[in-house]
């Protein structure tokens, strides 16, 4: 970018005339005559503004240090419950099974708490163990038996809709239960408050994040691809590149992806693909994963697609390449968390 400086040039003319009347001598009479002005337009490069401080979970840039402790909110993607409200943003998004095939997700927030953020579901206890590793203040609203357990015995500072509903958290006439159990930013607040949860971050994560989009060279070239949940089209994920934006949008069941409140499409600027065993360990279908072992990973980037790993570092989940933390594009991150079997090849696509 370029300002505009506009220089003045003024010339004046000095007219001399001379007098034969006056013997020996010039009698000189200045006339000053304005030329029109001329103006030369010069560019002179703007100086570009680095900000000081940089947001931990997105790497963007921000004037102020962030000390907001972060909030690890479960979000509800049933069919019935899209679109939801605040996931634009969000600083990273999980997503991950619960039974029956149906994903849920798990939102951080810790650049910014949204105005209304929701339908807020039930925990389980992976769930938990995230919240744990990230050290964040941890909403649902219900629970398995484990996880109730884990809530009970204090793991994390909490707050649940079991025992606030109707009081930080509102049922929204527009959907049905158990679709439509809303929490808003002020009642995230109260709720840390009443519970005496500190807001502070004690715990910054280590991710590593590039300085421009010139970094990200390395890669095969993936546009589109997909992430397939289940049998059905409900739970399958289309991520498509706009190179002129630097951001991918998403479509689940051929819709696309956007925030209730805002209306407009989610951007995302990294997404990760964590391969992780998945062991059914009841009738109803509940899960346990195993996050604590790393594994396999796929990374999507600037139109780039990296195979990576992940680990388990100090309880934070992390993308490691060449056993360093890979480095992520500033923005939003979605990481999906992909079960052994069928696996990566099976459930990421590359589309055309």
């Amino acid at each position: 970018m370029f300002k505009r400086w506009g220089i003045l040039v003024a010339a004046s003319v000095l007219l001399v005339a001379c007098s034969n009347e006056a013997e020996g001598q010039e009698e000189v009479n200045p006339v000053e005559e304005v030329i029109d002005e001329i103006v030369e337009e010069v560019e002179v490069p703007e100086e570009e503004t680095t900000l000081p401080y940089m947001a931990p979970f997105t790497g963007i840039g921000v004037e102020k240090e962030l000390t907001q402790r972060p909030v690890l909110v479960t979000i509800n993607n049933h069919p019935l419950a899209r679109p939801q409200s605040g996931i634009s943003k969000a600083d990273v998004i999980y997503e991950m099974l619960a039974e029956g095939n149906v994903t849920r997700f798990l939102a951080v927030y810790q650049s910014e708490i949204p105005e209304k953020l929701g339908p807020v579901r039930s925990a389980r206890d992976y769930f938990v163990d995230i919240a744990k590793g990230l050290d964040a203040f941890y909403i649902a609203h219900g629970y398995s038996p484990d996880a109730q357990k884990m809530l009970n015995s204090g793991v994390v500072d909490n707050i649940n809709g079991m025992q606030y509903d109707g009081i930080l958290f509102e049922r929204s006439s527009e959907r049905k239960a158990p679709h439509n159990s809303y929490i808003s930013k002020d009642n995230v607040l109260a709720g840390a408050e009443k519970v005496g949860a500190s807001m502070e971050i004690s715990k910054i994560p280590k991710f590593s994040f590039f300085e421009s989009f010139e970094g990200v060279k390395l890669g095969n070239p993936v546009s589109s691809f997909s992430i397939h949940y289940g049998s059905g089209s409900s739970f399958e994920n289309k991520y498509t590149y706009f190179s002129d934006e630097g951001i991918y949008k998403r479509e689940t069941a051929g819709v696309l992806t956007i925030d209730k409140e805002t209306d407009e499409a989610i951007k995302i600027a990294n997404v990760i693909c964590m391969e992780m065993p998945h062991k059914v360990i009841d009738s109803s279908g509940r899960l346990q994963l195993s996050l604590n072992d790393g594994g396999r990973a796929y990374i999507f980037q600037a139109g780039i697609m990296k195979e990576i790993e992940w680990e388990n570092i100090d309880g934070i989940l992390m993308p490691m390449e060449n056993g360093v933390p890979a480095k992520l594009v500033p923005g939003q991150t979605w990481i999906s968390f992909i079960p052994t079997s069928p696996g990566l090849e099976e459930m990421v696509t590359y589309l055309p």
